[in-house]
């Protein structure tokens, strides 16, 4: 499976009372194929809302994306959580659902060993036939997903890359030791150009629901041996980068994309509690990010 080297953590759209909006959906699937040139979209992510969207939402949401994508790009199911048991039970959901493949988010809160991630990962890997990303972020479970462990993952048949926001040291140490045709993806827009020169493979962007044209063709320069003209993108993009996370100060992803993308044409409405709309200083801000 391939899922290319741009792939979007799609927003959730909701409606003014907090439900599902299921025509601005559609749109933003489009709008994300088409305009923004993701190769894959997650569904249900951390960017999704994932934590308040219940499962009966995410089921939805998995067969509405594969039947709005049509193939035009890869569908990949967020179905992570810290209970390995329910995991698997959304994971085989999910692939009845139709997904191209699964992002497996590190169990938050437990704080498990290293030995049971391994075996929580392996137990999901055994449960599913699918193609599945890990997910390492331990600014948000707590946890961090070691080089070691990784690699150990990595040796599993359909366990084939990982989205990783650790270090550019820990993404050059798993790149090589990982066996052939494992694939890393950085999970922080910013590090897009630093992540490829040590080796991965792509992107799994927020940023890119605003400039994923001007990803992909940062990407695709770098790839096709054009540095020069990829750190000239890079510099033209990185304002966008920090500032859709810093808008004037740190905010939760994914408030300001969700308000930067109504700026754009693409209004998907509000965040559900526990977090909140921007404010009116942060819009100001992304208005003249955005501008």
């Amino acid at each position: 499976m391939d899922f290319g080297r741009l792939i979007t953590a799609m927003v959730t759209p909701f409606d003014a009372e907090g439900s599902i909006d299921w025509q601005t959906a559609g749109k933003l699937i489009d709008y994300l194929i088409d305009e923004q040139s993701s190769d894959s979209i997650v569904v249900s992510g951390t960017t999704g809302e994932s934590p308040t969207l219940t499962e009966e939402e995410k089921l939805k949401l998995f067969a509405f994306a594969v039947e709005h994508a049509a193939g035009r790009c890869k569908i990949i199911a967020g179905t992570g959580s810290n209970d390995t048991a329910h995991t698997i039970h959304l994971t085989k959901s999910a692939q009845q659902c139709g997904v191209d493949g699964i992002l497996l988010v590190a169990p938050y809160y437990n704080k498990p060993s290293q030995e049971g991630l391994y075996r929580h990962f392996k137990a999901i890997a055994e449960s599913t036939t699918l193609p599945i990303i890990l997910y390492n972020v331990e600014g948000r479970t707590g946890v961090n997903i070691s080089v070691e462990t990784t690699l150990r993952l990595a040796e599993l048949d359909n366990i084939v890359a990982t989205k990783d926001c650790a270090s550019l040291e820990q993404l050059t140490l798993i790149v090589s030791g990982a066996p052939e045709g494992f694939r890393v993806y950085s999970g922080d827009d910013a590090m897009t150009l630093p992540a490829l020169a040590v080796g991965a493979y792509g992107i799994v962007s927020v940023a890119s629901h605003i400039i994923g044209a001007d990803m992909k063709a940062l990407v695709n320069a770098y790839v096709a041996g054009n540095v020069a003209e990829a750190a000239k993108l890079n510099g033209k993009l990185f304002t966008i980068f920090k500032g859709l996370f810093n808008c004037p100060h740190p905010v939760p992803n994914p408030v300001a994309v969700k308000y930067a993308l109504s700026l754009k044409g693409y209004p998907v409405g509000g965040v559900r509690l526990p977090l909140i709309d921007a404010n009116e200083a942060e819009r100001a801000f992304l208005r003249d990010l955005i501008s």
